[in-house]
C-alpha cells in the first residue's frame, strides 16, 4: 500500500532528491520557525485545551437536537423526515456560511471571530427552547448553524499558522476530538435531562454548558503570533477560491470529507428511532447514553497523526473506510451488543478518516489556508445535511437497513476517490523528470 498522502507532494521525498543548497538562514526566519507551538512548547496546552472547549462548544450545539428527534416529532406532531430538519439546518447554515466567515477571519483575525461566532451561537442556543413551532425552531437552528461557521475554517487556519507542520496532524486531532467529546456528552446529557424534563430544558442545558465552555476559551487561547492580515476584496476572495477549486487533490479531499460525514450524519440521525421502537424499545436516557460511543471517535481522532505515519494518508483513508464499512453492516443485527460494536467502529472510521482528510487540507494549500479550509468545512456540512436528510428520508422508505445502504454507497465513494487518488499520484511520480545526474 503506498504511503504518499493522497496525492499531496511529501517535502521530506523532495528534499531528498533536490539539489543539495547550503545557505544561512536568517535571524528572523529561525525566530519565526522557533516561535511556532509544538508539543511540549510555551502555549502549546492552553492553545489546545481553548480549542478542544471551542470543539466540545461547537458539535454539542450543533447537534443538540439530534438525539431528541423523537421528542421533537412527537412534541410538534410532526414525521421524523421534518424533525430531521432541525439537525440539516443548523448544518446546511453552517455550510453555506462557512466560506464567508473565513474571509471575515483573513480580515479580522482567526481569535476575534471565533470569539464573535462562539458569542452569537450560545445566544441563540439559550432562545432555541423557547420555539413556539417546529417552523421556529427550524430557523433558529439554521441562524444557529450560520454563526458556528465561524469556528472551523478559522480553527485549522489558525492551528496551521501557529502551530510547527509536523505537529499539526495531531493538533488538529485534538479539536477534532474536541468535536466527538461535544457531541457525545451534548446527547448524553440532552437524553437524560429530556427524559425527566422534556427536550427543551435539555437543549437549555446545553446552551449554558457552551456559554462556559466559550468563556473558558477566550481565556485560554493565546493571541496569534503568525497571522497575515488578508483582504476582503471579492475579486481576490474569488481567485483564491477558484485556484483552490482547480486543484484536483483538493477537491478529491473535500468529496471524501463530505461522503464521511454523510454516513455520520445519516446513522445518528436515526439511530434514536430505531432503539425507541421494538425489538429494542430503549427510554430515551439510554438511547441518548448510546452516544457514549463518541469517545471511540475522541481517541481515533487524536491518534490519527500516528496511523498517518505509519500507513500515510492514502493508507489511512482505506482503514478509515473499511472500518466504517464493517461498523454498518454489523449494525444490521438484531442484537443490540452487535449495533452498539457497529457504532463504535462507524464512529472510529468516521473520526479518523475527518481528521486524515481535514490535515491534508492544510498540509496541501499553501496559501489562503482560511479558505481551503473552509471549503472543506462547506463540503463536510453539506455532506452532514445530506446525510441527515437523505438517512430518514431512507429509514421512513426501508427502515434501518435504508440508510446503511445509503452508508455504503458514500462509503464505496471514499474508496473509488482514495483509490483514483493512489492512480494519480503513482503517474504523476512517473512522468516527474529524473534528477539531474552530478557532475
Amino acid at each position: 500500500m503506498p504511503s504518499a498522502s493522497t496525492g499531496a507532494p511529501v517535502t521530506a521525498g523532495a528534499a531528498a532528491s533536490a539539489p543539495v543548497t547550503v545557505s544561512v538562514p536568517t535571524a528572523t526566519a529561525t525566530a519565526t520557525a522557533d516561535s511556532r507551538m509544538a508539543p511540549g512548547g510555551p502555549g502549546y496546552r492552553r492553545m489546545s485545551f481553548a480549542l478542544f472547549l471551542a470543539g466540545v462548544a461547537t458539535f454539542a450545539l450543533l447537534y443538540s437536537t439530534q438525539a431528541l428527534l423523537p421528542l421533537v416529532s412527537s412534541d410538534f406532531g410532526v414525521s421524523a423526515s421534518e424533525a430531521s430538519w432541525t439537525v440539516s439546518a443548523a448544518t446546511g447554515g453552517l455550510a453555506l456560511f462557512v466560506l464567508p466567515m473565513s474571509a471575515l477571519s483573513e480580515r479580522f483575525g482567526r481569535r476575534t471571530l471565533m470569539t464573535a461566532s462562539l458569542a452569537v451561537a450560545v445566544t441563540v442556543g439559550l432562545l432555541v427552547p423557547f420555539a413556539p413551532s417546529i417552523g421556529a425552531l427550524v430557523v433558529l437552528r439554521a441562524v444557529q448553524g450560520a454563526a458556528l461557521a465561524g469556528l472551523p475554517a478559522s480553527a485549522t487556519a489558525y492551528l496551521a499558522e501557529e502551530v510547527r507542520p509536523k505537529a499539526l496532524i495531531t493538533a488538529i486531532g485534538l479539536f477534532v476530538a474536541g468535536n466527538s467529546v461535544g457531541g457525545m456528552s451534548g446527547r448524553i446529557i440532552t437524553g437524560w435531562v429530556a427524559q425527566e424534563w422534556g427536550w427543551r430544558v435539555a437543549v437549555g442545558t446545553i446552551g449554558l454548558i457552551a456559554v462556559g465552555c466559550a468563556v473558558a476559551f477566550r481565556m485560554l487561547l493565546p493571541a496569534p503570533r503568525h497571522f497575515a492580515r488578508g483582504s476582503l476584496r471579492p475579486r481576490v476572495l474569488a481567485r483564491t477560491v477558484r485556484d483552490h477549486l482547480a486543484n484536483p487533490l483538493l477537491c478529491r479531499l473535500y468529496a471524501i470529507g463530505a461522503l464521511f460525514m454523510m454516513v455520520f450524519g445519516g446513522v445518528y440521525t436515526v439511530i434514536g428511532y430505531r432503539l425507541a421502537e421494538a425489538p429494542f424499545s430503549l427510554p430515551q436516557g439510554l438511547v441518548g447514553s448510546v452516544f457514549l460511543v463518541y469517545l471511540v471517535g475522541t481517541v481515533s481522532a487524536s491518534t490519527a497523526g500516528r496511523l498517518a505515519g505509519r500507513l500515510g494518508r492514502r493508507g489511512s483513508l482505506y482503514v478509515a473506510g473499511a472500518t466504517t464499512t464493517a461498523g454498518l453492516l454489523l449494525s444490521l443485527a438484531g442484537s443490540l451488543a452487535l449495533v452498539l460494536l457497529g457504532l463504535v467502529l462507524i464512529t472510529a472510521g468516521f473520526f479518523a478518516g475527518h481528521a486524515v482528510a481535514s490535515s491534508s487540507v492544510s498540509h496541501t494549500a499553501k496559501t489562503g489556508r482560511a479558505q481551503a479550509s473552509a471549503l472543506y468545512q462547506s463540503a463536510y456540512y453539506i455532506g452532514s445535511s445530506a446525510g441527515s436528510t437523505l438517512g430518514a428520508v431512507a429509514f421512513h422508505a426501508g427502515g434501518w437497513a435504508g440508510t446503511v445502504a445509503m452508508g455504503l454507497f458514500a462509503v464505496l465513494g471514499v474508496v473509488s476517490i482514495t483509490l483514483f487518488g493512489s492512480r494519480a499520484a503513482r503517474t504523476a511520480s512517473r512522468r516527474a523528470p529524473a534528477p539531474a545526474p552530478a557532475h
